[in-house]
């Protein structure tokens, strides 16, 4: 029974001392121990292990269970200790919170009388300050019935003179006494309900209505509408009823622009009217020459009448545009048939120059659209790189007088833009069409000059020339583009974009398609003739030196009309509304100008690839099988050496200026030809052993021209492009790797056909074919053949192994044309 009654008292004691994990580390951290006894893992059977690992150690068991037993009473004397001491600590606790408690009541009775004091001494002030606070009340009070009393005084004796200087027209004395009544009335806004003050009020606003009156009366009396101005000038009667027109209702002002401006007006009216012949457009300088004498007569008569704050003069020249503006639209629409081009050029640039000047000398604060009205354009590229100033109108005759002198104010520094000028955009349509006449006439007068020039000359120093048309053209454009963007940026400009596009068209088409030289057969610039000439040099149609001048001429032409077109379209672009940019597209254009580029490329191409063709003819018609020793290049190769000696240099020193273009033309003329010799390589049958061994070296010299071919004649030797070098690379060792087959033994079979499956990974049957009927082989011995070949042929798996052999015999390229086969059959196998 205490045996069971210890167990439970231990269980129930290691219940009681099951810790949680964050406790545990807490102590672990404040009381760091590597005692096992202290670890939270206790295991008594590990400790034991620990203590008497082995039956010998279990000797000096009365010794670790005496040192155990010494531990448990140090502990125990320590618990004790510990438990005395805090029964001691909380007595001392009670003592001292009983003594804290007692602090605290006396401290809180101190509190309690000092707010008791505070509050008598606050009493105590309010009963002085009471009389006080009450004197100032009525101080303010006083002050602010007095003042008003004052207002009221001033007020109405403010009322009673302005009734009297009123009636005796003393503007001068009334502008500064209105501003006073009106500003002390605003101090009776509520005291209205008062009827003295009211009525006050109302006297004040007939007041000011009467002046109004008096004043409009006084101006009409001074400036009749019918009739001529007052003699003598201004008086100071009206500067001063100007002043008061200020203070009055914003509309008596308004009134008094209106009227002055349209009296000072009149007269111009009367001079321009639509029927005399003054108003047309061909004397439009008189119309500025006009406002000019009468701005520089209202400064002498009446420029210190008017209160500078009212921009009088500027006043003056706004209504004058607006006028101006509105009659001569109304007159080109009733002679709208009698507009010529250079008329309405002529007034536009008077008008456009004549808003310049009124920018320089006006700010534009009267205007209700003072703001620019476009966005300044950013910088433009080439070949539009300068801002012509004053260029844009050469054609026009210019005087000397200060509104005849070109100028060409940017929208945005000009307030006065298109005041006056926005009248002649319905009728752009003539200079439109004038401009359509004459781009027609322009590539007439090129196509003639063409003809009767004949093609440029051969150049070999400074690469191909560009056709003399081709800048003229493009800085005619320009020229248009500069005169339409000042006279409008709207459907005008798109309607010149449209005139640009067909006119870009005709040049490709009249002037550079039109002058390439044509082919005498449409099969790769073959001829019949060519095809049956069968003697080795043979020649055949082809291009003269001139003639190939002048492709490269048109190529190099064709280039920079298409980067010009480019940037011609991002001129326009900036010109334009914003609202219009979509409608500016000349990809069409700049297509059309690649299309000539590709033409010309592929007639450079045809050429020197017909020039060859009857040396391939030539080999493959050489009786192979009677080679008896192999000696230097064969006279074919001769032949295709030359053609490409002749050719090459010309082309690439007239396209020195298109070096990517020169480089497109090598890199097709190494597709054309080489697949071509392959095919005249197949025609080579029966091709002995030292027959073959010919060719093969034939083919090496070959290969080492075609990869010298970019520089081939030139004393500057350049390494030939990556992308080309590859093609001819692929292309010639394939074909070294079809004579390496046909020099190869063909027995055993197996050895034959594998070693041919390695040399040649893309051989097909087609091709194993035509392998056998150079070696000469019957018809019997190659369907043996031709069913191991399909036998043997690799599959996915096996054309792994191609690339590793056949990078002992074939080079790079060989390989990656196996790895991109490979790669192609996984994809279809995934897909």
């Amino acid at each position: 029974m205490m045996e069971e009654e210890e167990l439970e008292f231990v269980e129930e004691l290691e219940a009681v001392l099951q810790l949680t994990p964050e406790v545990q580390l807490a102590i672990e951290q404040v009381f760091p121990s590597q005692d096992p006894l202290d670890r939270a893992d206790f295991n008594a059977v590990e400790y034991i292990n620990t203590l008497f690992p082995t039956e010998q150690s279990l000797a000096n068991i009365d010794e670790v269970v005496n040192k155990i037993r010494l531990k448990i009473r140090r502990l125990d004397d320590n618990i004790r200790t510990v438990v005395r001491g805090q029964t001691n600590v909380g007595q001392d606790g009670r003592h001292a919170l009983e003594e804290a408690q007692k602090a605290i009541q006396q401290l809180f009775g101190k509190i309690k009388d000092i707010k008791d004091k505070a509050e008598k001494s606050e009493q105590m002030v309010k009963e002085i300050t009471r009389d006080i606070k009450q004197l100032d009340h009525a101080k303010r009070h006083l002050t602010t019935s007095i003042t008003t009393l004052n207002h009221l005084h001033m007020l109405a004796g403010g009322v009673d003179s302005l009734e009297a200087m009123t009636r005796r027209r003393q503007y001068g004395e009334v502008a500064n006494l209105l501003q006073g009544v009106v500003n002390v009335l605003e101090h009776f806004h509520k005291y209205m309900g008062i009827p003295q003050i009211r009525q006050l009020s109302e006297r004040v606003k007939a007041a000011q209505t009467e002046l109004g009156q008096q004043i409009l009366a006084d101006f009409e009396e001074a400036f009749p509408s019918q009739g001529t101005k007052r003699p003598g000038g201004p008086s100071n009667v009206l500067r001063d009823a100007c002043l008061v027109a200020n203070v009055l209702d914003p509309r008596i002002k308004q009134e008094i622009i209106k009227k002055f401006i349209k009296q000072h007006l009149s007269e111009y009216l009367v001079l321009f009217q639509e029927n005399q012949d003054v108003a047309w457009l061909d004397k439009i300088d008189r119309r500025y020459a006009w406002i000019k004498r009468q701005l520089v007569d209202y400064e002498e008569k009446y420029g210190r009448m008017f209160p500078h704050e009212w921009y009088m003069t500027e006043r003056i020249a706004v209504e004058f545009c607006h006028v101006t503006r509105v009659e001569l639209a109304k007159i080109m629409r009733t002679r709208a048939k009698e507009i010529e081009v250079k008329l309405l050029l002529f007034a536009i640039q008077r008008t456009t120059n004549f808003e310049g000047l009124l920018a320089k000398r006006f700010s534009g604060c009267t205007l209700t659209d003072g703001a620019p009205k476009k966005v300044d354009p950013p910088p433009c590229t080439n070949p539009f790189l300068e801002d012509e100033p004053g260029s844009e109108m050469e054609e026009l005759p210019m005087d000397k007088g200060d509104l005849e002198q070109p100028k060409k104010p940017k929208v945005p520094e000009n307030p006065f833009h298109g005041i006056i000028s926005k009248c002649f955009e319905p009728h752009l349509y003539v200079y439109i069409e004038s401009q359509d006449k004459n781009l027609g006439e322009l590539i007439d007068r090129f196509v003639a000059d063409f003809k009767a020039l004949g093609p440029p000359k051969p150049n070999t120093d400074e690469g191909g020339a560009v056709l003399p048309s081709c800048a003229d053209l493009f800085v005619y454009y320009k020229k248009c583009m500069v005169q339409c963007s000042q006279l409008s940026t709207g459907e005008p400009m798109i309607a010149l974009t449209t005139i640009f596009q067909k006119y870009l068209r005709e040049y490709a088409w009249k002037i550079l398609s039109g002058n390439l030289p044509k082919t005498t057969s449409t099969s790769g610039g073959l001829t019949i003739s060519s095809l049956l000439k069968e003697k080795e040099g043979s020649e055949v149609a082809k291009f003269t030196l001139e003639e190939l001048c002048l492709i490269c001429s048109i190529l190099s032409t064709a280039e920079y009309c298409l980067a010009t077109t480019q940037q011609l379209e991002e001129k326009l672009k900036e010109k334009v509304d914003a609202s219009l940019i979509e409608r500016i597209n000349l990809t069409g254009e700049m297509d059309t100008f690649s299309t000539v580029i590709s033409n010309s490329i592929q007639l450079l191409v045809q050429d020197l690839d017909a020039a060859c063709d009857p040396a391939l003819t030539a080999m493959s018609k050489m009786q192979w099988q009677n080679v008896e020793h192999v000696g230097d290049q064969s006279p074919y190769v001769t032949s295709v050496i030359l053609h490409i000696k002749q050719n090459v240099p010309i082309i690439r020193d007239n396209l020195a200026s298109t070096r990517k273009y020169f480089t497109q033309f090598c890199i097709k003329f190494a597709n054309s030809f080489i697949p071509k010799f392959i095919n005249h390589l197949f025609k080579c049958k029966p091709v002995s052993m030292v027959g073959a061994e010919q060719l093969l070296l034939d083919t090496h010299s070959l290969k080492m021209v075609l990869l010298d071919l970019p520089s081939i004649g030139s004393q500057v030797v350049r390494k030939a492009p990556a992308s080309y070098t590859k093609i001819v690379v692929k292309g010639m060792t394939r074909a070294e790797m079809i004579l390496k087959v046909v020099m190869a033994p063909h027995e055993p079979l197996v050895v034959f056909v594998d070693n041919l499956i390695k040399l040649l990974t893309d051989c097909n049957t087609e091709t194993f074919q035509k392998i056998l009927d150079m070696k000469g082989l019957k018809r019997s011995e190659q369907s043996s053949m031709l069913e191991l070949f399909r036998q043997r042929l690799p599959t996915p798996p096996s054309a792994s192994e191609g690339p590793g052999s056949t990078s002992l015999t074939a080079p790079t390229p060989e390989q990656e044309s196996s790895r991109i086969r490979k790669l192609e059959k996984l994809i279809k196998k995934r897909l």
